[in-house]
């Protein structure tokens, strides 16, 4: 832990941070987010509920990406604080603690900066993935069974949902 940077490592915490707040662009973010909440409010949205599903999934999206940005963004701001502490501290527990806390506030920033590359106009709706071994005998069918095996573990690490709808297994191994 005594070679780990960690002022580096805040610094550049600090750096992506406001990379992804330039990205998403927050200011504009939070005026969507009382446009959308004025239109979930309208007495007559439900009249259609086609309208009103888009606008209640649109807030709740807006909201959610909102607060997540705030909250990573109060984490990495008190982080140097925390190191002060925990540097002060004559046990190597409280700079235990704070090592796990720097992991943890980097996870959820690299996550941020994924969900942030994936936050186009489309990039909610769910998405169809063929794997397929074309030709290349029992390599190839191996090789797309591992690809296929990677991508479901990748989904489970993320919690995202996954279906199979067809399988054809080779004669001799994988699909």
């Amino acid at each position: 832990m005594a070679d780990r940077d960690f002022p580096g490592e805040i610094s550049a915490l600090e750096k992506t941070l406001a990379g992804i707040e330039s990205v998403l662009n927050l200011p504009e973010l939070e005026r969507r987010s009382v446009d959308l909440e004025a239109k979930a409010s309208a007495p007559d949205l439900w009249n259609d509920p086609e309208r009103a599903q888009k606008v209640t999934s649109e807030l709740s999206r807006t909201q959610s990406t909102i607060n997540k940005v705030k909250s990573l963004k109060s984490r990495v701001v008190d982080l140097p604080v925390m190191l002060e502490l925990a540097a002060s501290e004559s046990d190597q527990s409280a700079m235990s603690d704070f090592s796990k806390e720097v992991d943890s506030v980097t996870k959820a920033v690299s996550d941020l900066e994924v969900q942030t590359l994936l936050s186009g106009e489309y990039d909610h709706r769910d998405a169809l993935v063929t794997i397929r071994s074309e030709a290349g005998g029992v390599d190839a069918a191996d090789w797309a069974e591992m690809v296929s095996r990677m991508f479901f573990r990748y989904c489970e690490r993320h919690s995202l949902s996954v279906s199979v709808l067809e399988t054809s297994y080779a004669e001799e191994a994988g699909i």
